[in-house]
Formats: structure tokens, sequence, C-alpha cells
């Protein structure tokens, strides 16, 4: 079975990366596409949400602002302004 796939509105970042990944492997834009999304399925991205909150455990975080402050102090430094 074939079905047919149409992306709207393709932000241009991810085109340009889409295009410069398919010329890298010698493939049409739709070829790199149908890899990407098959080697995706294939390695099960997916994680349960034990396995997140180990992570999130593992980064030290333990309640959302202690993470919003992280992010703020990666994005301003200690000067916040």
């Amino acid at each position: 079975m074939s079905v047919a796939l149409s992306i709207e509105r393709l932000p241009d970042r991810v085109a340009a990366e889409l295009g410069r990944r398919a010329a890298e492997h010698k493939r049409s834009l739709e070829a790199e596409a149908l890899a990407i999304l098959e080697a995706s399925l294939a390695t099960g991205d997916r994680i349960s949400i034990g396995e997140l909150h180990a992570k999130v455990q593992a980064m030290g975080l333990r309640s959302p602002s202690e993470s919003v402050a992280m992010l703020r102090e990666d994005r301003y430094g200690s000067h916040r302004r």
C-alpha cells in the first residue's frame, strides 16, 4: 500500500536542511524525507514517561520553576535584562 503525503508551509530552515541532507546522500527531497521517516520509525524514538522522568531527575531538575531559571540563566547569563 502506498500513500501520497503533502506538507504545506514547510519552514525555510527545515526545507534548507532537508535539501542539504538530500544533496549529501545524493537523493531527491522526497527520497530523503522518506528515508528520515523510515529511520525514525525503525528506531522507535519514543520514550516512556518513566524514562523522561529519570532524565529530568538526572539533570537535577525538581520543579518547573527550576527549569525556567536554568533556561533564563542560559539565555541571559547572570545579568538578566
